[in-house]
């Protein structure tokens, strides 16, 4: 799956084939893209973004893939981050819904860390769900489709990311021109 967006980490994740899926990602991939904005006028007052784009690899039920040895450990591993995500969620549903001081473990697991901004931070996140049109997926589909109900619970406050030292200054500038404009109005008189 080459595109000129790829990268070689992309290029090089690793896939595998069990009985449940004959190209299984083995890890997860989180693509971060960093953004700064500038006015054309004050290129002082700069806007910092982070855009993240996450694949999660797909949860699996052990016992009916067949994993064995590495494949299996990998598995494990996979569904472990994926409860930690899952405990994350649900906390942060039940926080927007019940208002309850819950505990979110982020630390629990390095992808949760990685996420923990666009999870419950300042920004916007979006979850999309891919399902397999079969019924021989079903309990895994009702998963994943709880899974975003749950994520759908989430609201975050983003908030306009600026250097605050920069907001000072601009706000500064700001005044200084309106002292300026009244300041040359008074002496027109």
């Amino acid at each position: 799956m080459r595109s000129r967006y790829s990268t070689p980490e992309l290029n090089n994740r690793v896939v595998a084939s069990h009985n449940m899926n004959n190209a299984s990602s083995r890890s997860h991939c989180i693509f971060t893209m960093n953004v700064e904005q500038s006015s054309s006028d004050d290129f002082n007052n700069v806007v910092i973004s982070k855009l993240q784009l996450v694949d999660l690899a797909g949860s699996e039920r052990v016992g009916l893939t067949g994993n064995t040895g590495v494949a299996y450990k990998e598995s494990i591993d996979i569904n472990k981050s994926l409860l930690t995500l899952r405990k994350v969620i649900n906390g942060l549903a039940d926080k927007k819904t019940n208002q309850k001081k819950a505990h979110i473990p982020y630390r629990e697991s390095k992808l949760t860390c990685l996420l923990k901004q666009s999870l419950g931070g300042n920004s916007y996140c979006l979850m999309i769900a891919c399902l397999p049109p079969s019924d021989f997926y079903l309990d895994e589909n009702i998963s994943t489709l709880t899974y975003a109900t749950k994520a759908s619970y989430i609201s975050n406050t983003p908030n306009r990311n600026e250097d605050p030292r920069m907001k000072i200054i601009h706000e500064l500038r700001k005044k200084i021109n309106s002292l300026e404009k009244e300041l040359k109005a008074a002496n027109d008189h």
